[in-house]
């Protein structure tokens, strides 16, 4: 079996499907971390770079463009 560090006290467990508080070391470390997600003080930060900023007129005048181009041609 692999072993990993606890995430909260960082006591070596082993990765096994039997530990019902994998990949916690324990039920109280389980219950800490979960407290600390409740309390606002871990987050999941959003990938740098990807996502796209455009400003209101812009995004306006593209959305024109996409329609205008969407358009079937007038013979």
């Amino acid at each position: 079996m692999p072993v990993i560090n606890c995430p909260h006290c960082q006591k070596p467990v082993e990765w096994d499907s039997n530990n019902p508080h994998r990949p916690f070391c324990s039920e109280r470390c389980r219950l800490i971390d979960l407290g600390a997600w409740a309390n606002e003080e871990y987050q999941i930060s959003k990938p740098s770079g990807t996502e796209l900023e455009m400003d209101p007129e812009d995004a306006e005048e593209l959305l024109h463009q996409l329609e205008q181009a969407a358009k079937p041609p007038v013979h």
